[in-house]
């Protein structure tokens, strides 16, 4: 039986998406070849990368404006590249909502930048999203949309005369979004869309040329991986081929929009148990700026129940449901792979766990 998998990421992929890569993994489309065998150098491997490049931008509707790159390093290398290529010399804003952004502002900092914090939520343990008002002279804001580890999301995306960084690690395509304002819209492949290994950088082509120093690395700036296509090192082939595979997956799945459907269906199911549970569980998130993507909550009357709590789920065949350990309590991440039942099933279960424990 397949576990089902709340993990905060890397986290379950959709099955036929995995039952796809499956039948090509020794014979890739009778090639003779495995798909993990593929030079990124043939035309069999760009017809991958080029194709997974260009379903990213008819999901988010975005033309020759924007350059799609698959990138190395994670949201950690993204921390230090994005002031690297974007400051200017003068004042960088950042929102401050969590670890995530907690770490590029301190590897901004490090890098030498001037760093205003334009709004923070720390003062109440990242509960909130905070209002936010950049102001008029920063080189770019920088914000994270949704913050994995407490269960907030922006509901929409804040005004910017700067061009605005979006770490979108964790709701990275499971809605659609208004590219008004984006300069750069970044993340991980392995929450939304694919495995660990293979970083998606959209950036505004005009920023590509920005980078001010010439002290920059070649291998650290967008414009050396903008030439060259992400082909200028060896890419993740696997992780781009399985990207391409998911998000064809999400084409079929009605785009954006038929995923924001299910995400939302998801969240209110989930989000209701808690908030009919006479107080047994409480949502961490003020109600708000809750997640729908990472729903973290605690065991009220007996937080020493939460392990119980997790060491039953994974006997029910779920798995992942650990609090991140800078806040504890429970996580469930329920990403655009984990279905509508899969949420029952974990329902079902917080239902009886809070009858035999209450």
């Amino acid at each position: 039986m397949r576990m089902i998998n709340f993990s905060a990421g890397p986290t379950g992929l959709p099955l036929s998406v995995l039952e796809h890569a499956q039948s090509e993994l020794v014979d890739y489309r009778g090639e003779g070849y495995s798909v993990m065998e593929i030079s990124h150098r043939s035309k069999t491997y760009e017809e991958v990368h080029f194709g997974a490049m260009d379903k990213i931008k008819k999901l988010y509707g975005i033309g020759d404006e924007y350059e799609v790159l698959f990138l190395q390093g994670g949201a950690h290398l993204q921390f230090a590249m994005i002031p690297m290529n974007l400051s200017q010399g003068g004042v960088c804003e950042y929102a401050n909502t969590g670890v995530w952004t907690n770490k590029a502002i301190k590897e901004a900092k490090l890098m030498g930048v001037n760093v205003r914090v334009a709004a923070s939520s720390e003062d109440d343990k990242f509960s909130y999203i905070p209002e936010i008002k950049f102001g008029d002279d920063a080189d770019y804001t920088y914000i994270c949309s949704n913050n994995t580890i407490y269960g907030t999301q922006y509901k929409a995306l804040p005004k910017s005369k700067a061009p605005l960084v979006v770490d979108a690690s964790s709701d990275f395509f499971s809605q659609p979004l208004d590219f008004s304002d984006i300069g750069i819209l970044y993340g991980g492949a392995q929450k939304n869309a694919g495995p660990s290994g293979v970083t998606i950088v959209i950036i505004r082509k005009d920023l590509i040329e920005r980078v001010s120093s010439q002290n920059v690395p070649t291998f650290l700036r967008y414009k050396t991986h903008a030439d060259a296509k992400s082909l200028y090192n060896t890419p993740p082939t696997f992780a781009i081929y399985l990207l391409n595979l998911t998000m064809q997956w999400i084409m079929d799945n009605g785009g954006l929009e038929g995923i924001k459907a299910r995400n939302d269906a998801k969240a209110k199911l989930l989000y209701d148990a808690i908030d009919g549970s006479s107080g047994f569980y409480k949502g961490h998130a003020q109600k708000e700026h809750r997640s729908v993507m990472n729903v973290s909550y605690n065991i009220t009357p007996d937080a020493t129940l939460e392990p119980l709590f997790v060491e039953e789920a994974l006997k029910h065949n779920m798995l992942g449901l650990k609090g991140h350990r800078h806040l504890g309590g429970i996580r469930a991440s329920i990403y655009n792979a984990v279905s509508q039942n899969d949420v029952k099933v974990l329902v079902d279960f917080m239902k009886e766990f809070a009858r035999k424990n209450g």
